[in-house]
């Protein structure tokens, strides 16, 4: 029984996190946004995002190693939770080390009047939330494929 609610909390939080980042990349498309408009926009998305987000990513990662080590008798499946793993740790890395310190810049940001080079910061921070949800949808898809292994 406590496999089986490892398990479905697993895929839970792993779908509400690739969710998330796939949600952005839906709703936060920057590109033809002014730049008053893109701050805006990416000020309230961190604002709204950033104090949920990280717990729920380190939960998800946390939750999957317990998996992978209740499956470490089992190798296909232990391999595939250790792959899984490595995706969302990626993506975790990924958003710590170069979203996140892009935010930071951005949120000192006025709304009225971004910096000339705005656009550049802009670019950069799409290219990195585009890895981290290629990450993040590898993640999902091998937790996927190990529970319907385990099947």
């Amino acid at each position: 029984m406590f496999t089986l609610l490892i398990g479905f909390l697993n895929l839970l939080l792993a779908s509400l996190l690739t969710g998330a980042m796939f949600g952005v990349f839906l709703a936060f498309r920057p590109k033809g946004l002014s730049g008053p408009d893109y701050v805006r926009m990416q000020q309230r998305g961190v604002r709204t995002l950033d104090p949920t987000m990280p717990a729920l990513g380190a939960a998800t990662i946390a939750v999957t190693v317990l998996a992978a080590a209740m499956a470490r008798h089992d190798g296909i499946r232990f391999g595939l939770l250790v792959a899984t793993v490595v995706g969302f740790l990626a993506a975790g890395v990924i958003t710590r080390l170069l979203n996140q310190p892009i935010n930071k810049v951005i949120m000192s940001w006025p709304v009225a009047a971004p910096p000339a080079h705005w656009t550049q910061l802009r670019d950069k921070w799409w290219h990195w939330h585009v890895a981290r949800l290629v990450f993040g949808v590898v993640g999902l898809s091998v937790l996927i494929l190990a529970d319907m292994v385990d099947a």
